[in-house]
């Protein structure tokens, strides 16, 4: 009995049995559909860039999919990209061997994957806390909401992005969580195709090498841009340009029956005017009180 309990404690892990598929899973998820998903994303988000109207069509189209989108994201997106995290970080603790040995892995892009993984999978966390609260539960995002969570309202969608990015410490995470994230994808790209037995020879990696780090660079300035893009709509005069802009769509998509009216989807006067206030308190006249008389007329905007 003593011999069975000891070949049982020395019997290899399920995930030491199943390596092979684990590891060719985990690379294939985070390219599809997780990489995908990030590359349509950063693009979608780009559109900023082209003008406030731009970027909020895009979202309505999203959010057109109704009570579908929930389903979509969570079988395309969270559940992937939970499960190649969990794998990420399995692997980076040693939970599996790494029994096949690449030419790469002493060099400098294998520990920076490693390291840009964690600080994609943390950067990750914070932004869906950050923009989306993580959960779509009403009492759980109103207590969130005040310490920074929740911030992002689809039906504002470049006015609510803006406001939420105005704090420089804020730019400066989202900054390196979108290099560390774009980093990650392109060379992972580039040794999934060594993985897989997509590029062989020294030869085709040193051209795929190049490929991918063009993608990474390109990508990069994308999603750097967006972000760029985002701020500009989050104060002063371009923030309240934009926020009308975004009530017009709103009230011209309802009455078209392209949205539902759905005040939950939407930013609120007086959290504008707050957050508003909050980033350029400074740069306020002498008479503050003057401008706190328009919230009124605001609140009555928002209510026609």
């Amino acid at each position: 009995m003593a011999d069975s309990a000891t070949a049982s404690d020395d019997a290899p892990s399920f995930l030491v049995r199943h390596e092979f598929l684990i590891r060719r899973l985990h690379s294939l998820s985070g390219l599809i559909p997780v990489g995908a998903f990030m590359t349509v994303h950063l693009l979608v988000n780009s559109s900023v860039l082209n003008g406030p109207e731009t970027f909020q069509n895009a979202v309505y189209q999203i959010h057109s999919l109704g009570k579908a989108l929930p389903v979509v994201e969570w079988v395309f997106i969270f559940l992937p990209l939970l499960f190649h995290a969990i794998v990420g970080v399995v692997i980076i603790r040693g939970g599996l061997p790494n029994t096949v040995h690449y030419t790469y892995a002493a060099n400098v892009r294998y520990t920076l994957q490693r390291a840009t993984g964690m600080i994609a999978a943390l950067f990750i966390l914070y932004h869906v806390f950050h923009m989306h609260g993580w959960v779509h539960f009403g009492p759980w995002l109103a207590a969130i909401e005040p310490i920074g969570g929740a911030k992002f309202r689809p039906y504002n969608a470049p006015t609510t992005a803006g406001i939420a990015l105005q704090s420089w410490i804020v730019t400066a995470v989202y900054a390196v969580g979108i290099i560390a994230s774009v980093f990650h994808l392109a060379n992972g790209m580039w040794s999934m195709g060594i993985t897989w037995g997509v590029w062989t020879s020294e030869a085709a990696q040193r051209r795929a090498l190049k490929a991918c780090g063009a993608f990474g660079v390109l990508l990069g300035l994308v999603g750097l841009g967006a972000l760029g893009g985002m701020r500009v709509y989050g104060a002063g005069e371009p923030l309240d340009e934009a926020r009308q802009v975004e009530n017009r769509m709103y009230e011209y998509k309802v009455g078209a029956g392209e949205a539902s009216p759905a005040e939950h989807k939407r930013a609120h006067e007086e959290s504008h005017a707050a957050e508003e206030g909050g980033v350029a308190e400074e740069e306020r006249a002498p008479d503050e009180d003057q401008a706190g008389e328009l919230n009124p007329s605001q609140k009555d905007r928002t209510a026609e």
